[in-house]
């Protein structure tokens, strides 16, 4: 197995070649009549071809299994599902209604188990984002499984409606869906663009790519002096996207109702929202801490998660360890995988899963005698969470 082709690093401080060649992704589309930014009814169809069953509007003309690719111009969904779904889209009118009248308040719902849950909301959109960075010599390619993946937990998992997600890749045929810089701020504006006009949202950012740091644009801004970074696919050219772009485009506008998880697989990730809250592992024992820092960052009334590969000062990896053949980001890889194996898990144990995986990685025979021979240094993976407020992480389900 040659090590140089299973393993990298997340971070354009240290850029290490890699014998990997590009690889592109298979796309999904779902063909419809009507707007998909706005709120439609949603039928339970199942693909003429693998037969596997998934969400998509009612007024669906034709759409493509994304698991087989198999294309289906009708629609197999019965009648009953069809009014059902209108019976839904009917029913969550008049708790929108409800919403601005102000008869309705609502962030948090207890589940009837002893833990708690967030709220799932009918309005839901994702942005996610993977660069590989073409055929520069820091070039990545576990990101496009990366996105693949991150994008069937959406579907399969949470129920997003395939139009209500926008990915970018730098093999895409829409220009406008090239990770460049540009692409990536007018993506993350239209993720938080309908929370005036929605009475509640799930909103989930999603970046795989490399990550960095630099000295922070306004003294006093950050605790260690560094702004972090994410580094779209241009960034040599047109710069990177800071903590600080991050947090005014998606953190700021978020109002009470809204909630968003940020999936952030770089180096350098842990504090990339700027978000105030910190829970991190130190000395064995978990605790939040305050990230004084950014104290005057704060959504306006809504809720920010986020979920970093590591800490500020460390570097994320990547491995084909899993199964042999293809990359994936190693934290990435992780948390689809626990989330799929547990639907009741916490924020907090998915947490220490993941560190606990990252754990078996570090002290396994090929870290200790591949990696340690490709890197200067240890690769230190720490993956933490932050959010814009405390709350219990130990008994609320982790849920998109």
């Amino acid at each position: 197995m040659d090590c140089k082709q299973k393993t990298r690093t997340r971070g354009n401080s240290i850029f290490h070649p890699t014998n990997t060649s590009y690889s592109s992704t298979t796309r999904c589309f779902v063909y419809q009549k009507i707007s998909s930014s706005k709120l439609m009814g949603e039928a339970t169809l199942a693909c003429s071809g693998c037969q596997h069953k998934f969400l998509v509007p009612i007024s669906t003309t034709a759409y493509r299994c994304y698991k087989c690719l198999c294309v289906s111009h009708s629609i197999s969904g019965s009648e009953k599902s069809r009014k059902e779904s209108r019976a839904k889209v009917f029913k969550h009118d008049e708790l929108n209604s409800a919403n601005k009248n102000g008869a309705l308040q609502k962030s948090l719902s207890p589940s009837p188990a002893s833990s708690s849950s967030f709220s799932t909301p009918r309005y839901k959109r994702a942005v996610i984002c993977g660069v590989t960075y073409g055929k520069r010599k820091f070039k990545l390619k576990g990101t496009i499984n990366d996105v693949k993946n991150i994008k069937s937990l959406l579907l399969d998992k949470f129920k997003f409606p395939n139009e209500c997600i926008r990915v970018l890749t730098e093999d895409q045929r829409d220009p406008n869906l090239i990770p460049t810089r540009r692409n990536l701020l007018n993506s993350l504006h239209w993720l938080v663009e309908n929370c005036d006009s929605q009475s509640e949202g799930s909103l989930v950012f999603y970046f795989s790519g490399h990550g960095s740091q630099q000295p922070e644009h306004k003294k006093g801004d950050e605790v260690d002096g560094l702004d972090e970074t994410i580094c779209p696919v241009d960034f040599v050219g047109d710069g990177v996207i800071t903590d600080n772009d991050l947090n005014s485009i998606i953190i700021r506008p978020l109002k009470k109702g809204f909630k968003l998880h940020a999936i952030i697989d770089a180096c350098h990730s842990g504090t990339t929202l700027d978000l105030r809250c910190v829970y991190k592992k130190e000395k064995g024992s978990w605790k939040w801490e305050d990230n004084k820092a950014s104290k005057t960052k704060q959504t306006n009334g809504g809720l920010a998660i986020c979920f970093s590969a590591c800490d500020d000062s460390q570097m994320a990896g990547d491995s084909a360890a899993f199964d042999g053949k293809n990359e994936n980001g190693i934290m990435t890889y992780l948390f689809s995988k626990i989330v799929r194996e547990d639907s009741e898990i916490t924020y907090a144990r998915l947490l220490e899963n993941i560190h606990e995986e990252i754990g078996m990685i570090h002290q396994s025979k090929f870290y200790n005698g591949c990696l340690r021979r490709i890197f200067y240094r240890k690769i230190d993976q720490d993956p933490l969470l932050s959010s814009s407020e405390e709350f219990d992480i130990s008994n609320t389900k982790f849920e998109l």
